[in-house]
């Protein structure tokens, strides 16, 4: 593991925890229950599994509950002067539970293609006794603080993707639209928007909106600042969504890709046929979706060359 260095980051977000855990098909984790965590790990999650840990920790901000961190992972060639892309993932867990340790694999793979790749924390329900709308807040605070120090990251604050899965894939979006639950004591004059959007089957209407705790005019607060998730926006940054077509919250979602393209945004929208919630979690998904992921960044211009990852036969994902 690499020692004292700092490097540019890219965050990502998961809701595919939240669903995946209630299925009772995954661990909080977003691993198949049963499977080693780590190096060495069964072959048959080879690729679901990272095979080694993050370059490094930071904590990126501090709450009445404890501090949060960014785990990251770095490319072999980094640099502190490089203006890289980065990348940051979110883990689901339905905003109840979960671990950054859901996306290390594909982050330890995007790493290797160029990018700085952050698996970032947040509160959560089991663990910090929060809502929905600290949920928002500190991925609003994740995106701004990797920006803030993108200088000693590495990284280009004008190309900070954001990604995740289930709830961590609504994380991703409501740092993308609009206003949003905000830290009193965040630099609201650094936007968290993302450049691009990478979503694994996040979850968007009545699966969210239901999930806003409280009463009275609090509630109501957080329903107005979490409600833009559901309606796209013009000028959404480029977003590329991945489903099963036996995961209910596509529903919503394809709604709102169809309504995003109507307004002149990119969006495209891939599905496998007959997977549930939280498919990408496992293999040969796992494999399926980055190489798409991959090719959609090489389009953007946020990789370069061909991916390193081969497209599994059996893994079919077609474009709605």
């Amino acid at each position: 593991m690499r020692k004292n260095i700092r490097f540019p980051i890219i965050v990502a977000l998961s809701l595919a925890g939240l669903f995946a855990v209630a299925s009772g098909a995954f661990g909080a984790s977003g691993l198949p229950k049963g499977k080693k965590k780590g190096p060495g790990a069964n072959a048959d999650v080879s690729r679901v599994t990272p095979m080694r840990d993050p370059d490094k920790s930071m904590v990126f901000k501090k709450t009445p509950q404890g501090d949060l961190k960014l785990y990251c992972f770095l490319p072999k060639d980094w640099k502190a002067e490089d203006k890289r892309p980065g990348i940051v993932f979110w883990f689901g867990g339905g905003f109840v539970g979960g671990t950054p340790t859901q996306f290390y694999a594909k982050a330890e793979y995007l790493a290797s293609r160029g990018l700085v790749c952050v698996c970032a924390e947040y509160r959560v329900k089991n663990t910090h006794g929060t809502g929905l709308d600290k949920c928002a807040e500190d991925a609003r605070s994740a995106m701004r603080w990797v920006k803030q120090h993108a200088p000693e990251l590495g990284v280009d604050p004008g190309r900070v993707i954001a990604s995740g899965g289930s709830a961590g894939g609504t994380l991703s979006l409501l740092a993308a639209l609009g206003a949003g639950p905000d830290a009193t004591d965040d630099d609201i004059s650094i936007s968290p928007k993302p450049c691009a959007l990478v979503l694994f089957n996040p979850a968007q209407g009545e699966a969210v909106m239901s999930r806003i705790g409280g009463e009275g005019a609090e509630r109501e607060r957080v329903v107005r600042l979490i409600a833009p998730l559901n309606e796209p926006q013009k000028g959404l940054p480029p977003a590329i969504f991945f489903f099963g077509t036996a995961d209910q919250l596509l529903i919503p979602s394809r709604a709102f890709c169809e309504k995003s393209i109507a307004l002149g945004n990119r969006c495209e929208l891939w599905t496998a046929e007959g997977m549930p919630h939280g498919f990408f979690n496992r293999q040969p998904w796992h494999d399926a979706t980055l190489r798409k992921a991959d090719e959609f960044l090489t389009a953007l211009g946020y990789l370069k060359g061909e991916p390193q990852i081969k497209a599994p036969a059996e893994a079919v994902l077609k474009r709605e």
